[in-house]
Formats: C-alpha cells, structure tokens, sequence
C-alpha cells in the first residue's frame, strides 16, 4: 500500500473498531487471561494507558457538553454522593446486622461501594452508542469528591485502618484527572466545538482500542489465580458479575425524574464501573493482597458491559 493511501485506510480502520468495540474488550479479557507475561509487562503502564483514556474521552466529549450547566452539575453531586457515601453506608448496615462485616466479600463490596468511576465508563457509554457527558461529569465529580466521601465509609471500617494513604492516593488521582482533562479542553476548544460524525467514530476507535490495551493489564492477577485455584477464581468470579449486574440494574431503575433519559445508561454503568484498584496503591498490603482475586475478577463485568448489559439500556426507562 503506497504511503499516501495509508492514512485513509487507517481511518476507515477506526470506523471498524469503533462500530465493533465491544469485542476489543472481550479481546483484552481472553489475552489478558491466556498471556499473563503480556499482562505482567503492561501492568505497569497503566496509568499512562489510563490518562490516555480520560484524555480521548474528554477531547470527543468537549467542555460544554461535560459540564451541561450548573443544574447538571448539581445532579451529578447528589448522584456522586449516593454511590460513594449512601451505598457503601447501606452494605456496611446490612453487612453488620447480618454479622458478616469481617468477611472478605464484605470487605470487596464495601471498597467498590465506596471508590469512584474508573475513567473509562464515558468510552464504555459511548461505545454502547450512549451519550458518554454523563458519566464523563460522574468521572470528573466522584474523583474530586473521592477525599471527602471515603471519609466517613472509613470510619465505620475499622478493619481498613489508616486513612493517610486513601487521601493521599485521593488527591494523587484528582489532580491526574482535572490535569489531563483540561489539556483536552483546551485542544477541543482550539479544534472547534463541533465534531464531524467519522472523526467521533474514528475518536471511538481509538478509544475501544485503549480499552482493549487496558483490560489486558489489569487481568494480570486474574489469570494466573484461574489456572492455580479455578474453584477460587469461579467464586469470586460469579460474586464480581452479581454486585455488578445488581448495581447497574438499581441505578437505571432509580433516578426517576432526577436523570434525564439520555443520561441513564451513562449513570447506570457508573454504578457498576468502579474504580478499586485504586486502593491497591491506597491500602495497607495485608488487605489489599486478599482482595486481589476480587479485583482481577471485577474486571469481567465491567469490561463486559457493552455486551452483558446492552438488554437493560435498549430499554425505555
């Protein structure tokens, strides 16, 4: 192929990818799981995997549409404090009345519970052919909020111990986030407001392809825990897909009025979509080493939402 006709094609090949996306995931899962050296080696790079991610995301998405005016932003608040405030308060009530507080389950529920999105659910939403500015403001609002809603999940958690590391790992992230969103802003706003529909297509591309490259690293627990003790893995397996699935499911059928119906499935993969590996590098390593099955399995669900889930969002709320 001559050099000219290289560019196009490479275009035209985004447009693929992107109206095929969701198998870019289920890609990731398999190699991630069946390669575990390519996991290991990606492992490390994640967070600039990650940040290029939020970067893609908040370029398509553009600053007006992120924000959507002070009424958006006021929603996305009281949603931010459900999700990582009133629901990880609500598991550690039943959790204590059914006197299982001390287990491992509990403990995996409660921290996914309590974290904020991962910065990939506006890519996710988009990729499902969702309006991805809700859940871009839940990214941007649940991590800058992080450092204040943990606070009190903390304090009626004692088996976590230290907050120190939390907080600092809290504001690490916020200012990652806020960083690099705005340097995407600012180039949006010089390219023009308004996206042609290929170059959103080819933007979608790219970022099913990020996708593709991230779930491979963070499987790289996952794979070798499914091949050494599989009956282990299969538990918390089924447990990561239930409090998932449970999740997204509440939190379409929750809103009512408060999200507006192009907003739903953006919410409701939020709900689902959390962030706890961010407390890998936050918690003491005598919690965070039990939970790294959990964590690796969590992956599944999350990763397999444009598939699993694509039955609940075609629905009219």
């Amino acid at each position: 192929m001559e050099l000219g006709n290289l560019f196009p094609a490479l275009l035209r090949g985004l447009r693929f990818i992107a109206r095929h996306g969701q198998w870019c995931l289920i890609l990731g899962l398999l190699l991630g799981l069946l390669l575990p050296a390519l996991a290991k080696f990606l492992k490390p790079h994640l967070p600039v995997v990650i940040a290029a991610l939020l970067f893609v995301s908040a370029f398509r998405i553009g600053p007006q549409a992120a924000f959507g005016g002070m009424k958006g932003m006021g929603t996305t608040v009281v949603i931010v404090l459900i999700y990582q405030i009133g629901a990880p308060l609500t598991a550690i009530f039943i959790c204590e009345q059914l006197d299982v507080i001390s287990t491992l389950p509990a403990l995996a529920l409660i921290l996914v519970l309590s974290a904020p999105s991962i910065t990939g659910s506006p890519n996710i939403a988009a990729l499902m052919g969702h309006n991805p500015s809700a859940a871009f403001r839940l990214v941007l609002a649940g991590t800058a909020m992080f450092p204040l809603t943990v606070m009190p999940v903390l304090l009626f958690l004692p088996v976590v111990g230290t907050a120190s590391g939390v907080l600092e790992s809290a504001f690490k992230l916020t200012l990652l986030v806020f960083g690099v969103a705005g340097v995407a802003f600012l180039l949006r706003h010089a390219v023009g407001r308004k996206l042609a529909p290929e170059r959103i297509q080819q933007i979608d591309g790219i970022s099913a392809i990020l996708l593709g490259i991230a779930v491979i690293g963070m499987m790289s627990e996952a794979g070798p825990l499914m091949l050494g003790s599989p009956k282990i893995f299969l538990a918390w397996l089924a447990f990561a897909f239930l409090v998932n699935v449970v999740a997204q499911i509440l939190a379409w059928a929750g809103p009512g009025r408060m999200v507006a119906s192009r907003d739903r499935a953006g919410v409701g993969i939020v709900a689902g979509s959390r962030n706890i590996a961010l407390y890998l590098i936050a918690l003491p390593g005598s919690i965070t080493d039990t939970l790294l099955a959990f964590i690796g399995c969590y992956q599944f669900p999350m990763f397999m939402t444009p598939l699993l889930m694509r039955w609940l969002y075609r629905r009219r709320p």
